[in-house]
């Protein structure tokens, strides 16, 4: 049977010149087709709506083994790893990913290699072959990546926050898999692996499942006869999506305080709630506008107190791990060593801002700016990756209308404060999961999660334990943020008089120049800047060398408070450090840049060291734990010490050397 043509308007980009048609297959697959001439890259991806949540009892991973499986070898192309080492020898990479409800599947590819890329794609989902031989060899592969994920922290914690939920719900599955879970227990227990590998993909993958998204650089018409081609073989056995009536967290898993020991050094909060899913109303977008608030970093936010008071590094709020039918909203916050002396105090500011909203009630312009920035995010867009474009609308097209699977969440648009004070409401002291990591729990916890072999410890706390810590809280002053001044109005482009191959210089002085070259390729109304300040002081000395890293860090520091509110708006800056001195970087919208080029020059005219949160600054230039495997942005040289470092930045002594050479005439810019 034909596929069917959908006529329906689907919203995309002002900017974008691509070409779409979605159509349906006469076994019910569904595919968006996606022409773009200028591209020379092509792409698929494959969205299969079927996920760890369907995985078998006691044979925990077998979703994500079969992802594995299906890479190996079909009837068509028997040779095993052959799709793997075409898509290489074109100039293309390939991978997949298994998530609670999909499994995603992608390569991208030189044009010259698709076709035939797209046909090996294919017999993924009609005729795979699925080996003894592979089948062992895969199950040790899954193993490996398994025992890779042991380490991660973020691994470990994922699955304790599932741990500590309903066992007989499916979020509290192990996903993953490994060599126990798909050898050694079905044996004993008499279950062939590669049997039910096989059973499994006859029964879950279905057509009617599977939503496919085709990118290349032909014609719409001749992608529809390739993806009509290679794909109409699909069965179609009418499967239903996976869903759940029930909610992962009953009572016993919520007002609860986990001490859990991380194989990294340092500390980290994690406040989860269970809540609504914002995907059932992703035009009101209550999720997202309640992490633009809690996540804020602007003056009076919570993350500003916390970093005030050099309790607190980062801070990252909004939802996680959704699906149709639950969601949890997390807030995480890293901890400075003496924010985690000050755990309780952190909660209950925390809750003090949660009370502040709803006190202030919904603001609907807030609202209005949240949903002006995100217009205007998607609107001037700039290009990504096919490999990765497609992956993002193929993993939208099971939760989405059709007219909008380019847009997906992206664009609240519906301003409802009914939906938004729901989700609020959840964000209660009798909802709450906090999860406190630190090494210094080691030794003084009584439990092990049985995966990933995670050492924690569990406290019931109540709605009151909670209002005590709010009440004992500093009495800092969090409030709203204020209006945007970042925000673009005026998008229109500045049309060059003609095309310009080189940057000219506009002018020039004894202290500075200027060189401009206008855009004719993008079309974007953005603007990107880059200014260099020479300091001859900068880099004669090694302290000299420490002191102007320093200084550009705490100049991004200081300027976070105000520059964030660009951020917010796509406005984005960078101050680092450069062998003749530093270097300043701006680039977004047009009509706002300058805005933030004044705030940015002002700060570094008028910089003076901040000496009221010593903790806040220790943690972040003399602090690196031994566990900490990543790169340090700055470490203290062994022959200086913190207290070294902080007198060569007293404003009262003779030392200010990178002060005074940031302010002086001797600093020139280019």
């Amino acid at each position: 049977m034909a596929a069917g043509k959908d006529n329906s308007e689907i919203v995309k980009a002002q900017i974008d010149k691509r070409d779409y048609r979605r159509i349906v297959l006469g076994n019910s697959l569904q595919a968006l087709l996606i022409s773009d001439p200028d591209t020379d890259k092509c792409a698929a991806s494959m969205s299969v709506g079927v996920g760890y949540f369907s995985d078998p009892a006691g044979l925990e991973g077998l979703a994500h083994f079969l992802e594995h499986m299906l890479f190996y070898a079909s009837e068509k192309y028997p040779v095993e790893d052959s799709y793997s080492k075409y898509i290489t020898e074109h100039g293309g990479s390939t991978n997949a990913f298994t998530s609670s409800e999909n499994t995603n599947y992608f390569f991208d590819v030189n044009t010259d290699g698709f076709e035939e890329a797209l046909d090996r794609f294919a017999q993924f989902f009609t005729k795979p072959l699925m080996s003894a031989d592979a089948t062992m060899r895969e199950i040790k592969a899954v193993d490996s990546e398994n025992q890779k994920n042991l380490l991660s922290d973020g691994w470990r914690m994922n699955q304790l926050q599932k741990h500590l939920t309903a066992e007989d719900h499916p979020y509290h599955k192990f996903s993953t898999g490994n060599w126990d879970t798909l050898e050694v227990r079905p044996k004993t227990k008499g279950i062939d692996t590669r049997s039910e590998l096989i059973k499994f993909h006859e029964e879950n993958y279905s057509a009617n499942l599977m939503h496919l998204v085709v990118y290349t650089n032909e014609s719409l018409d001749k992608i529809q006869n390739l993806v009509e081609e290679k794909f109409k073989d699909i069965r179609n056995t009418n499967r239903d999506y996976f869903r759940t009536s029930s909610q992962p967290c009953k009572s016993d898993h919520l007002q609860i305080v986990v001490r859990t020991v991380p194989i990294k050094q340092g500390h980290k909060l994690r406040i989860v709630w269970p809540v609504t899913p914002e995907i059932l109303h992703y035009m009101e977008g209550p999720s997202r506008y309640l992490a633009h608030l809690i996540g804020h970093e602007g003056e009076g936010s919570l993350y500003y107190i916390l970093k005030k008071l050099g309790w607190a590094t980062s801070l990252s709020a909004g939802e996680s791990d959704l699906s149709l039918d639950f969601s949890f909203f997390k807030v995480v916050i890293d901890l400075t060593d003496a924010g985690h002396e000050h755990m309780q105090d952190i909660v209950g500011l925390l809750f003090k801002y949660i009370k502040l909203l709803q006190q202030s009630g919904v603001c609907e312009w807030i609202f209005e700016e949240l949903s002006a920035v995100c217009e205007t995010k998607f609107h001037y867009q700039d290009k990504i990756p096919p490999s990765d474009y497609v992956v993002n609308i193929a993993s939208n097209m099971q939760y989405y209308p059709p007219k909008d699977w380019l847009v997906g969440s992206s664009l609240p648009s519906k301003f409802s404060p009914s939906v938004i004070q729901m989700v609020l409401d959840q964000l209660s002291p009798n909802n709450v999961r906090i999860f406190w990591e630190s090494k210094s729990f080691e030794g003084h916890t009584d439990k092990v999660e049985p995966w990933y072999g995670t050492a924690y410890s569990i406290e019931k706390i109540t709605a009151s334990t909670i209002q005590g810590w709010v009440l004992s809280a500093p009495n800092e002053n969090v409030h709203l943020p204020a209006p945007n001044k970042f925000i673009p109005t005026d998008l229109s482009l500045k049309i060059a008089p003609e095309k310009v191959k080189f940057p000219v210089l506009l002018s020039r002085s004894s202290y500075s120049a200027l060189w401009y070259k206008p855009d004719t390729l993008f079309s974007t109304p953005k603007a990107y800047v880059k200014i260099n300040f020479n300091c001859p002081y900068a880099g004669n000395s090694p302290e000299a060398e420490i002191l102007t890293h320093i200084f550009t860090q705490l100049l991004m520091d200081y300027l976070n408070d105000n520059a964030y509110y660009a951020q917010v708006a796509g406005l984005y800056y960078s101050i680092s450090h450069t062998d003749a001195g530093f270097q300043v970087n701006l680039l977004g919208y047009n009509h706002k840049l300058r805005v933030l080029l004044e705030t940015i020059v002002d700060e570094i005219a008028t910089f003076r060291v901040k000496t009221d949160s010593p903790s806040y600054f220790a943690h972040r230039f003399g602090h690196q734990g031994n566990g900490d495997q990543g790169i340090p942005e700055f470490q203290v040289p062994t022959t200086l010490s913190a207290g070294y470092v902080l007198l060569f930045f007293d404003t009262t002594g003779s030392n200010l050397a990178l002060g005074r050479t940031a302010r002086s005439t001797s600093c020139s810019s280019s």
